[in-house]
C-alpha cells in the first residue's frame, strides 16, 4: 500500500491544508517521504460533524455487529503484513520483535473487547421490580449504559500500534458504540496512515456510517485543542506528557459543555525494597531492576524511575550491583529527537542537584538514551519536590531511608502513580501491611516481587492512578474496564416493553440484574 501523507475523514483520503512535516527515522537520523500536511480547522470540523451524525446509527448496532467490526479491524491490520512493521521500525527506531509483539497485542485487545461485547455484561442492565402496593408505589425502573458520543483519541509516541490508531482507547470507544476522531502522532504518521486505512476498510466492510472513524494529521497543539473544543466531541483519550494532558484538560473544562479527559501522563513507579528481601536476594533484584529500567530504552509509562530502601550495606550493594548491570547496557535509540533531548536534559538536571549522588552515568549520545542511576537521602527527597519529576527514559533515583517510618513518609509525599512494587519476603509482611493502605491511595496497580514494565491486557488490569499519573484515577486505559470511560447510564421508568432497548426487555437472553425485596438476583 502506498503511503500518501493524507488524512482520512469520513472514509475519504484528503490532503491537509496546513503546513507539512515528514517523519524522522531516529536510527538512521534522516527524514522519510512523503510529507504529511496538517489538517485545517474546517477539516477538523468536518470530521467531528460526521462523527456526530454517525453516533446514533453506530450505537444502535448490536453487540454482535460491533464485535465483528472490531475483529475486522484486527484482520485488516494483520493483512498489512510486513509493510506495517517495516514502516513502524523506520519511524520509531524500535526493533522488529518488539513491534511484531505489539501488533499481536493490538489485535488481541480488539478481540478482547469483541468477546466482552458478545458476553454482554458491559451494559450493566438492571431492573428495580415495580412495587405497586407500596406507599408510595415504586415504578418499573430499568437501567443500562450507553456510549457517551464521539471520542477524540490522541495516539501515543511510545506505542505506535497498541496505544495508537487502533489501540486501546480506540478499541474501547468503538466497543462502547462511540465514533472516534483520532489525532495521529507526528512521530509515526506513516504507520498511522496504514492502520487508519485498515480501520477505514473495516468500517466499509461492515457497512457502518462513514463518520465512525477519521484520522487527522499534522503537528502542533492547535489541532488537538481545536479537536477537544469541538461541540460534537464528548470525551477524550490521551497518552503523553503532563503538559500536553493538562492543556487538553483545561480546554475541555472551559467548553460551554465540559467533557471528561482520560489522560495518562506521568509516573515514576516506585520500587520498594523491604529489608528481608533486600538482604536475601539483593543482587538478583538489582539485575532484574536494571533489565526493567532499560527495557525499550526506558520509554514505558511504567518504567521504575524510583527505588526506596533502608540505608545501609545492603542498599549500597544493591546500588553497586545495579550500576554494574547498567554498565553492560549500551545506549539505545530513543523514539524521537525531542524525547532524547528531554531525557538528556532531565538526567543532567538530576546530576546537578547538590543532594543527589551519581551512581552510574554513561556518556550520552545524540538521539540515544544511556542508563543513569542516582541516589539521595530520604530527608533531601522529602524537601526537594523536583526529585519526583519523571525522566522519561532509562534513569532512576534510589532514595535511602533511615527507618521504615521514613519509607512510609516518602510514599506519603509521592504524587499519584500508575504502579508501585513491593520487593518482599515473608519476614517483610508486617512492614508491607503497614504500607499497603498508603499505596492504595497513591497508585493504580500494586505489584509484589516483580517489576512494573509489562502490562497485561485483561479483565482485572488497572492502568491508571491518581493525578498526575492520569487525569481521572477512577479509570483504566488497559483491559476491559477501559470501556467504562466512554459510557454513561440511562434509566427507563415505566417504558412499555415494545419501546425498551432489547437489553432491558424481559426475557433478554443475557439477563437483567433484578432487585426484589432487597435481594439482587439475575434473571
Amino acid at each position: 500500500m502506498t503511503i500518501t501523507g493524507e488524512a482520512l475523514i469520513g472514509g475519504a483520503a484528503v490532503k491537509g491544508e496546513g503546513s507539512s512535516v515528514k517523519a524522522f527515522d531516529p536510527a538512521k537520523r534522516e527524514y522519510i517521504e512523503p510529507a504529511f500536511s496538517a489538517v485545517s480547522e474546517a477539516q477538523i470540523d468536518q470530521a467531528c460533524r460526521l462523527a456526530g451524525e454517525a453516533f446514533d446509527s453506530f450505537r444502535a448496532t448490536s453487540d454482535v455487529e460491533r464485535a465483528k467490526f472490531l475483529e475486522t479491524v484486527g484482520e485488516e491490520i494483520v493483512a498489512l503484513g510486513d509493510e506495517l512493521i517495516g514502516r513502524a521500525m523506520a519511524e520509531s527506531g524500535l526493533p522488529r520483535a518488539r513491534l511484531e509483539g505489539e501488533r499481536g497485542r493490538t489485535v488481541n485487545q480488539l478481540k478482547l473487547f469483541a468477546d466482552l461485547l458478545r458476553e454482554g455484561s458491559w451494559r450493566d442492565a438492571r431492573l428495580d421490580t415495580p412495587l405497586p402496593d407500596r406507599t408510595p408505589p415504586r415504578p418499573d425502573l430499568r437501567m443500562r449504559l450507553i456510549g457517551v458520543g464521539p471520542v477524540a483519541v490522541f495516539a501515543a509516541s511510545n506505542f505506535p500500534l497498541a496505544f495508537s490508531v487502533a489501540g486501546g482507547d480506540t478499541a474501547s470507544a468503538f466497543a462502547a458504540g462511540c465514533p472516534v476522531v483520532l489525532k495521529s502522532h507526528s512521530a509515526h504518521p506513516g504507520t498511522s496512515e496504514l492502520v487508519g486505512r485498515a480501520v477505514t476498510r473495516a468500517v466499509e466492510r461492515c457497512g457502518l456510517p462513514k463518520g465512525t472513524f477519521s484520522l487527522l494529521t499534522g503537528t502542533g497543539r492547535h489541532i488537538g485543542t481545536t479537536l477537544v473544543a469541538h461541540p460534537a466531541i464528548q470525551a477524550v483519550g490521551f497518552t503523553g506528557s503532563r503538559a500536553g494532558g493538562t492543556a487538553l484538560m483545561a480546554v475541555a473544562a472551559a467548553r460551554p459543555q465540559p467533557i471528561p479527559v482520560y489522560a495518562e501522563m506521568s509516573s515514576i513507579n516506585p520500587v520498594i525494597l523491604l529489608p528481608k528481601a533486600l538482604a536475601a536476594r539483593g543482587e538478583s533484584i538489582a539485575q532484574q531492576f536494571a533489565a526493567s529500567l532499560t527495557l525499550g530504552v526506558g520509554q514505558f509509562c511504567t518504567n521504575p524511575g524510583m527505588v526506596v530502601g533502608l540505608a545501609g550495606p545492603e542498599l549500597d550493594k544493591f546500588a553497586a550491583d545495579a550500576a554494574a548491570a547498567l554498565g553492560n547496557t549500551a545506549p539505545g535509540v530513543m523514539l524521537t529527537p525531542g524525547i532524547a533531548g528531554a531525557y538528556q536534559e532531565g538526567v543532567a538536571k538530576l546530576a546537578a542537584e547538590s543532594c543527589v549522588k551519581t551512581v552510574a552515568l554513561a556518556a550520552q549520545e545524540e538521539g540515544k538514551g544511556a542508563p543513569a542511576l542516582f541516589q539521595s537521602r530520604a530527608s533531601d527527597f522529602l524537601k526537594t519536590h523536583a526529585l519526583q519529576d519523571e525522566v522519561f527514559g532509562p534513569a532512576s533515583l534510589i532514595v535511602a531511608c533511615e527507618s521504615l517510618e521514613e519509607v512510609k513518609n516518602v510514599i506519603e509525599r509521592l504524587e499519584g502513580q500508575l504502579t508501585a512494587t513491593l520487593q518482599l519476603d515473608e519476614g517483610d509482611y508486617e512492614a508491607a501491611e503497614a504500607l499497603l493502605p498508603v499505596l492504595e491511595r497513591k497508585v493504580g496497580r500494586i505489584l509484589a516481587n516483580g517489576f512494573p514494565t509489562g502490562v497485561e491486557v485483561s479483565t482485572a488490569m488497572v492502568h491508571g492512578g491518581p493525578f498526575p499519573s492520569t487525569a481521572d484515577g477512577r479509570s483504566t486505559s488497559v483491559g476491559t474496564g477501559a470501556i467504562n470511560r466512554f459510557l454513561r447510564p440511562v434509566c427507563y421508568q415505566n417504558i412499555p416493553q415494545a419501546l425498551l432497548p432489547e437489553a432491558l426487555r424481559d426475557g433478554n437472553p443475557l439477563g437483567i440484574w433484578r432487585r426484589r425485596d432487597g435481594a439482587l438476583t439475575k434473571d
